[in-house]
């Protein structure tokens, strides 16, 4: 496997510093602590550049908060400058990584994203149901064979363990300084557990996420030679004509991730389901003939609309919201509910 060095130097390269800030700031350029830190851009930008070239960069402490958009998660945000050393370490090694990542993982990646998962899953579940494909115009889905194993991996990025990660980064990675600096990103979260864990807000947190599972990729999709595969970070999908078969794999893939990634897969959420009964995937009810939001999506543009009313939230975010829910919704089967939801926040 080829191996990568001279990678510190590109990454404290003021072309690569520059290109990160650009991309820390977009979409925050009016925030008060962007604009504090542009007042000496060139000298703030200099300085960090300084400290990664003298190996004295230190991140800042994590602040944590509670979102709720629906799911309830505890995120954790960094300083605006620390998170443009995650951008500068990401720039440089995700064509690396990009090279060697399978094609049906869809998260945090370009030209990728939710709805070309959703889609590729649409096209496995036809591939598999074979009566699926003599149903014309009908929507019996009793008629849809096949079966889906759905696997969520318990508290993953709480999990996931640091040394692991190094290692397989270091496949990949011959340069220590570089190493150093992702260890120091690593170990500034500190997690339930020492020497695990990923702080959710962090724009490194993504991509090692795919990184780390790649390894889980790479062992359904060429040791298991499993066809019909889907991951969408710690959420994933096989499919697959026998339950049996699917059983095989459940147990195959808990070993792999138990003894290799010390990783377990969450035992209520991980099941296998016939594909006639519909599959819930990332935000969708999906069947044969058509998809479905789950009621949480739906009861959370209800809820955004009772506060718009109750003056809770202003009318511009409300747009913004509203224009995001809408191009996730119509991916479903939902003209007359966006429709009626629209008349409702009028």
């Amino acid at each position: 496997m080829k191996t990568h060095n001279q990678i510190y130097k590109k990454m404290y390269s003021l072309e690569n510093i520059n290109f990160s800030y650009k991309k820390a700031r977009k979409g925050k350029s009016k925030e008060d602590y962007v604009k504090n830190f542009e007042q000496n851009l060139e000298e703030n930008l200099k300085n960090l550049q300084y400290e990664l070239i003298l190996k004295t960069y230190k991140p800042h402490g994590l602040r944590r908060f509670i979102v709720r958009d629906p799911k309830t998660r505890t995120i954790h945000s960094s300083l605006f400058i620390d998170r443009i050393v995650h951008h500068i370490i990401v720039h440089i090694l995700e064509p690396i990584f990009e090279k060697v990542f399978i094609y049906d993982s869809f998260a945090s990646r370009e030209d990728k994203g939710t709805h070309l998962a959703i889609k590729r899953f649409c096209e496995f579940m036809r591939r598999v149901s074979q009566n699926g494909r003599l149903v014309k115009n009908a929507f019996n889905n009793n008629q849809i064979i096949g079966y889906c194993l759905k696997a969520d991996i318990k508290s993953y990025f709480d999990n996931v363990d640091h040394e692991i990660l190094i290692n397989i980064i270091k496949k990949k990675i011959n340069d220590e300084e570089a190493i150093k600096l992702i260890r120091k990103v690593l170990y500034n979260f500190k997690g339930k557990d020492e020497g695990k864990g990923m702080p959710l807000g962090n724009y490194t947190s993504q991509f090692f996420a795919n990184v780390y599972l790649n390894e889980l990729d790479y062992f359904i999709k060429h040791e298991l030679k499993v066809k019909y595969y889907i991951r969408y970070v710690d959420d994933f999908v096989i499919l697959h004509k026998s339950k049996k078969r699917l059983n095989y794999l459940k147990n195959r893939i808990e070993g792999y991730l138990f003894n290799r990634l010390k990783l377990k897969l969450h035992p209520t959420k991980s099941k296998i389901l016939p594909l006639r009964n519909g599959i819930t995937f990332l935000g969708y009810r999906i069947f044969y003939h058509y998809k479905l939001l789950i009621k949480r999506n739906m009861k959370f543009a209800k809820r955004k609309i009772i506060m718009l009313k109750n003056k809770e939230l202003d009318e511009q975010k409300f747009i913004e919201f509203f224009k995001g829910w809408e191009g996730y919704a119509k991916w479903a089967n939902t003209y007359n509910l966006r429709k009626r939801l629209l008349l409702e926040s009028k």
